[in-house]
């Protein structure tokens, strides 16, 4: 693997370095399978089923995806 940079809003860098390293990891592999599916051009909907497919093969459960979506620290 390779590391990036990109811009986010401040909430959000701020967010991701405060977290636990294991919440790093799960919000990694998410976004990770969300640009592997971007750079590709298909149809939004197969993108979406793919990524779910992935992420649900790498343990994200919708428990998990919950649990990072609501969580506000």
């Amino acid at each position: 693997m390779s590391k990036i940079t990109i811009e986010v809003d401040n909430e959000i860098a701020k967010a991701y370095r405060e977290a636990e390293p294991e919440k790093q990891q799960k919000i990694s592999m998410f976004l990770n399978v969300m640009l592997k599916k971007a750079i590709r051009p298909k149809p939004l909907l197969e993108v979406m089923e793919e990524a779910s497919k992935q992420a649900i093969a790498n343990g994200m459960t919708p428990e998990i995806l919950e649990s990072i979506l609501n969580d506000k620290d």
